[in-house]
């Protein structure tokens, strides 16, 4: 999940030729936390190009589906950015447990995974932040929270060690290869995704996430009921959104338009700040219908 709404990344240089990709939303640049002296040793650095962050296999792969799956144009900006020690030491220590690399090569056991809860699939959570406020407010519900920004899964895996968030799963990797290969027709209680990459110029539309095709995957996946939540701070893929989420035959819209922010969606920090600089969110909330 986004949480910062007074700016978007950049796009990256022009380039159509396809690539593996993760449909998940950006993020912001966020303040690291100091370090913290307690932590088990574990280098902050970035590994060299080719080196792996985690090659212990103890934390989540560079490339989890590695070449046995299709490559496609980026709907996002990959980030495996310098982790602090406090992310890194949760990665080690939490991810065999409670962390997953998209590989498609096997179907999830939901139900295993989060102890017979209802799941809710998160794309893009960005630090983690108002995931986990989300997983504390609501502990009966678990949230496979997918990104693949390093930093920001190490730190979703320390808040919800911290605060004792047994709710909470992060997936690595691309979440159109989780969707169709390792998730099961009418799985999930629901979807959510909050400030995707805007994808702001003409020629980039392509790559943004919320599209027909993706929709057309997602809802298969989603259980009779299941609430699809979307939000976004930009105006024309608002607009987008609307048109392709009433465009799809299994979804009907709870509101008339665009929907109030639901109590359960955190105000951020950041979303307070574009709120104080004029920026205008919007939220959408669809519902799978029963047939």
């Amino acid at each position: 999940m986004s949480e910062n709404l007074t700016t978007h990344a950049p796009a990256a240089a022009e380039s159509d030729a396809p690539e593996a990709v993760q449909p998940s939303a950006p993020r912001e640049p966020v303040a690291q936390e100091a370090p913290d002296l307690g932590a088990t040793a574990v280098s902050a650095a970035a590994p060299r190009r080719g080196e792996p962050m985690f090659p212990d296999g103890t934390g989540p792969a560079a490339d989890p589906a590695g070449s046995h799956h299709e490559r496609r144009i980026r709907s996002f900006q990959p980030r495996r950015s310098r982790v602090s020690p406090s992310q890194a030491d949760a990665l080690r220590r939490r991810w065999a447990t409670w962390g997953l690399d998209i590989d498609g090569l096997s179907r999830i056991d939901l139900d295993a995974f989060f102890d017979g809860r209802p799941v809710v699939l998160e794309i893009g959570f960005g630090m983690g932040e108002a995931t986990a406020q989300m997983a504390a407010a609501d502990p009966d519900t678990g949230i496979l929270a997918c990104d693949v920004h390093t930093p920001g899964q190490g730190n979703l895996l320390g808040l919800a060690e911290r605060n004792g968030l047994s709710n909470i799963r992060v997936a690595n990797g691309d979440a159109i290869i989780l969707l169709r290969e390792m998730l099961a027709p009418a799985s999930l209680a629901g979807l959510r995704i909050y400030f995707p990459d805007p994808w702001p110029k003409k020629r980039h539309h392509k790559r943004r996430l919320i599209q027909p095709e993706f929709l057309a995957l997602a809802t298969t996946r989603l259980a009779p009921g299941a609430l699809v939540h979307c939000a976004t701070d930009w105006e024309p893929y608002a607009e987008q959104m609307l048109e392709v989420l009433s465009a799809e035959p299994t979804l009907e819209n709870l509101h008339q338009g665009f929907a109030p922010r639901p109590d359960f969606r955190p105000l951020t920090r950041f979303e307070g700040q574009g709120l104080d600089k004029g920026h205008i969110v919007h939220d959408l909330l669809f519902r799978r219908r029963d047939t």
